[in-house]
């Protein structure tokens, strides 16, 4: 899904502040007016030199103006970081209220990206929305979790199915940024032809109706939550329990070691759990 590329340095201070809780905006806006506030009023010692008397005064101009258009910048990114939060909120609440999977296909996509997130978010990953297109390959969230990486792309798609393209391109990103795993989640369904190559790929297809089971588990229904990955790994039925905990594994690529680039499994616990099978 493309975005639109970014303008100004103000937007993107704007975008990375709405990336952080509201209140951290906000905690930023008061910072920066106090630092500011302080540099604007303090008077220069004095000098006979032309060239530091200049720069001064510009200094002094610049913290002028920058103590109150600092603060507004990030006190908008506090405002959009609430927005986003109400939300995604909002997003769950009515998939939770929907008898069906159908309330996927009122949404927008950039609704249906914030959506998939909050389901990761949920899970315990750590979610940066960075958007698909451009350099980026495509990929709409990037997850972390347990010093792992893993990247998503989102397909609202309704009842159309996703091609095999879509997961080959996913999977060269993935070997270029040293992913451990990927995910591609619709609204939609998969081919044969996506479900074959990605079995033993480490990537994880989440179609609409495991992605409806996912976001009805949230936190307060009562209902114990599955992570994306052991959703499709029980439906598959081919992924090992844990020998530690009896959790279900995820398939990893060893990234150091005489082992390096060879393939195993590892505890979806990590890293509280290091218990390992072999593949094969």
């Amino acid at each position: 899904m493309a975005r639109k590329k970014k303008s100004s340095p103000a937007e993107d201070l704007v975008d990375l502040v709405a990336l952080m809780p509201w209140w951290a905006g906000c905690v930023l806006a008061l910072l920066s007016y106090l630092w500011l506030h302080g540099v604007a009023n303090q008077a220069g010692a004095p000098t006979n030199q032309v060239g530091t008397m200049v720069t001064q005064t510009v200094f002094t101009a610049l913290a002028s103006v920058g103590q109150y258009l600092l603060p507004f910048l990030c006190l908008v990114g506090a405002a959009m970081s609430a927005y986003g939060r109400a939300q995604r909120k909002s997003l769950v609440s009515n998939v939770v209220s929907s008898p069906s999977a159908n309330a996927f296909n009122n949404m927008s996509w950039q609704e249906f990206e914030l959506l998939v997130g909050e389901g990761f978010r949920q899970q315990g990953y750590q979610v940066i929305e960075n958007g698909g297109g451009g350099a980026d390959g495509g990929i709409d969230l990037v997850l972390r979790k347990g010093g792992d990486k893993f990247l998503v792309q989102c397909k609202q798609w309704k009842a159309f199915t996703v091609g095999v393209t879509v997961v080959r391109e996913l999977y060269g990103v993935m070997a270029a940024n040293g992913a451990a795993g990927g995910f591609v989640v619709t609204s939609g369904r998969f081919t044969d032809d996506v479900k074959a190559f990605a079995s033993g790929r480490n990537i994880t297809l989440v179609d609409g109706e495991a992605l409806f089971k996912l976001i009805k588990q949230s936190p307060g229904t009562g209902t114990a939550r599955a992570t994306p990955v052991e959703e499709a790994s029980s439906s598959a039925g081919t992924t090992p329990s844990c020998p530690v905990c009896a959790k279900t594994m995820v398939r990893r690529v060893a990234k150091r070691g005489v082992s390096s680039g060879s393939a195993f499994w590892g505890c979806s616990g990590f890293p509280e759990c290091r218990g390992t099978r072999q593949i094969g």
